[in-house]
C-alpha cells in the first residue's frame, strides 16, 4: 500500500520593502485629511467677530436746557435795588459788571451781544429776573452802561455762556406764578394751588422799594419737569402767567 504523503506550503508574506511601499501612501492621505481639517479650523476660527467691548460711557446731560445763542430782550436795573440783596444773597451793585436771569446757575459768566449796536459785554449772573414776558436777561446799570443802552432802556441781544461747564451741575427747578407787594394776595393765591400742586412756597424780598411776595410752586430736578409742571397750572387755570426759576 502506498503511503501518500502531502507536503503544505506555507502562505506567501510580502516582504517589508513591499508593506512599507503599501503603507506610505496611506500615510501621506492621512496627512493630506488632517491638514485639511486643520486649515479649516483655522479658517472657521478666524471667521468669527471679536467680542464687543463696553459701551461707551455717555457724558451727564445737563441740568438745564439752555442753549448757546439764545435771543430776546435785555433790560437793566439800578436804584433802588442799590444795596439791596440778590436772590443769590449777594448784595447788588449796580456799578459791578452783573445781571439776573431766571435759569442760568449762579456764577455764569455770560457774554451779552447788543444785535442793535453791534456792542458786547461780559456779566456774571447773581440774581433771578427779568419777570416779564419777552425779556431774558436784567443787567446792571454798569453793563447797560457799557452796551450804550440806558437811553433806550432795553434792547435785542444774544447770549453766549463762557463757562458752560457749570450747567452740568445739578439744579433745583420751580415755577414762579405771582408776584405781589400785599402778602395776602401771596397768600390767597398759594391756598387756591397747593390742594392741586405741592409745594407752594412764598418767598419775601425787599427790593428796596418794599417787600415783594413771590409765589413758586414746585421743587424739581430739571428744567424740562419745570416746563412741564408750568404747562399743567397754565390748563388748569390756576396761573396765567408762569415763570421757569432755578432755586439754587
Amino acid at each position: 500500500m502506498r503511503l501518500s504523503i502531502g507536503i503544505s506550503h506555507p502562505a506567501r508574506r510580502s516582504s517589508p520593502a513591499a508593506a512599507g511601499r503599501t503603507f506610505l501612501p496611506v500615510l501621506a492621505a492621512l496627512a493630506l485629511v488632517s491638514a485639511g481639517c486643520w486649515h479649516r479650523q483655522r479658517r472657521a476660527a478666524r471667521s468669527y467677530p471679536p467680542p464687543p467691548g463696553p459701551p461707551a460711557a455717555r457724558p451727564p446731560a445737563p441740568a438745564t436746557s439752555f442753549e448757546q445763542g439764545e435771543e430776546g430782550i435785555a433790560s437793566w436795573y439800578g436804584h433802588p435795588y442799590h444795596g439791596r440783596p440778590t436772590s443769590s444773597g449777594e448784595i447788588y451793585n449796580m456799578y459791578a459788571m452783573t445781571a439776573a436771569h431766571r435759569t442760568l446757575p449762579f456764577g455764569s459768566e455770560v457774554r451779552v451781544h447788543d444785535l442793535e449796536n453791534g456792542q458786547s459785554t461780559v456779566v456774571r449772573i447773581n440774581d433771578r429776573g427779568p419777570f416779564v414776558e419777552g425779556r431774558i436777561i436784567d443787567l446792571s446799570y454798569a453793563a447797560a452802561k457799557s452796551l450804550g443802552m440806558l437811553a433806550r432802556g432795553t434792547a435785542l441781544v444774544r447770549l453766549e455762556i463762557l463757562n458752560p461747564q457749570l450747567l452740568a451741575e445739578p439744579g433745583i427747578f420751580a415755577v414762579q406764578v405771582g408776584a405781589f407787594r400785599n402778602r395776602d394776595n401771596a397768600e390767597r393765591l398759594r391756598l387756591r394751588i397747593e390742594p392741586y400742586f405741592a409745594p407752594v412756597v412764598i418767598e419775601s424780598l425787599d427790593r428796596g422799594d418794599g417787600l415783594l411776595h413771590r409765589v413758586r410752586v414746585g421743587r424739581l430736578g430739571s428744567e424740562e419737569a419745570a416746563r412741564d409742571l408750568a404747562a399743567r397750572l397754565r390748563e388748569t387755570g390756576l396761573a396765567l402767567d408762569t415763570y421757569l426759576v432755578r432755586v439754587n
